[in-house]
């Protein structure tokens, strides 16, 4: 059942057989066996590819159904305390955002011991939607695991909580703005610097400042020119550096417009079609260190947009 789960899952006798850690005749051999058992075909194994045949594709939701209530019911008997916690995130999200507030959740549950990890694949990005298994914890993980997407919050088979839906603003050093080239009207940009974040590097998921000039109705501003960056944690950097003008994620830099690190020369903002999501298998959901994660994080995002 585990081999002929696999294989339907990755189309591949040897990316299941990579998985499960045996051969892929191994695998081939397991679904040839339950295949005589059940006296029909589960596959149609073509030259370069491996096809589900209709009476596999009416066999598989119940198989992961049935390998959701093992996985829950070994749960209910493994929660015997906090422990660890896992949390992946993307770097941005993590180093701005999440990390500034960690002593707090520390402070709140001494008995967890929180794990971060950021990784760029907490990104969703076009035709990559592979990624979010690769970001996921299988269901036999001994630790409680979680991740923070950065997203369309579209994830089959997972407890989706967001967290927040940011809007991209402009930023810059207080520094930039001077007397011979102020930052007085969205039409002074044209003197400046634009600083282009890259994180998702796709116009219908990302606004950039194309979008934003249009919104302020300015034309007459090159807003292809300027240096790029693939994350905006470096796209922040060259701002704080004083290199031009960068469009952000608010929540990633409130604390260094509270500081005076940076400053917002004009308050317009265009929206994200993405947003920051809480991702969750639901087998580990109830699981006291995970859910005790969840409602902290969701408190500390309701402070941020109620602020």
């Amino acid at each position: 059942m585990r081999a002929f789960e696999a294989a339907a899952r990755h189309l591949s006798f040897k990316k299941a057989a990579e998985e499960l850690h045996v051969t892929p005749a191994a695998v081939s051999q397991q679904i040839k066996l339950l295949e005589g058992y059940l006296g029909v075909s589960l596959f149609h194994r073509l030259t370069r590819a491996l096809e589900i045949t209709p009476q596999g594709k009416a066999m598989l939701p119940k198989i992961r159904e049935g390998f959701e209530c093992f996985a829950a019911a070994i749960e209910q008997v493994r929660q015997t305390g906090e422990g660890v916690l896992n949390v992946a995130a993307p770097p941005s999200f993590a180093a701005r955002w999440l990390v500034p507030r960690l002593a707090r959740f520390s402070a709140a549950c001494p008995g967890i011991d929180l794990r971060l990890s950021s990784s760029a694949g907490a990104v969703d990005r076009r035709g990559e939607a592979r990624s979010l298994d690769d970001a996921m914890p299988d269901l036999r993980a001994s630790d409680s695991q979680v991740a923070i997407r950065f997203g369309t919050g579209n994830y089959p088979g997972f407890q989706v909580d967001r967290i927040m839906t940011p809007a991209w603003g402009p930023v810059c050093s207080p520094r930039l703005p001077t007397e011979a080239k102020p930052l007085a009207t969205p039409a002074d940009l044209r003197q400046h610097v634009l600083i282009h974040d890259e994180t998702v590097n796709d116009e219908e998921r990302q606004p950039g400042w194309r979008e934003w000039l249009a919104s302020v109705k300015v034309s007459g501003v090159d807003a292809e020119r300027g240096p790029r960056f693939s994350n905006s944690l470096l796209a922040i950097e060259a701002a704080l550096d004083g290199q031009g003008v960068a469009l952000s994620l608010r929540p990633l830099v409130e604390a260094d417009i509270a500081a005076g690190r940076l400053i917002v020369p004009f308050e317009q903002s265009v929206p994200s079609p993405y947003a920051y999501y809480l991702v969750v298998r639901k087998t580990i959901a109830a699981r006291p260190s995970v859910a005790a994660f969840r409602d902290w994080l969701l408190r500390e995002a309701g402070a941020l947009s109620g602020s």
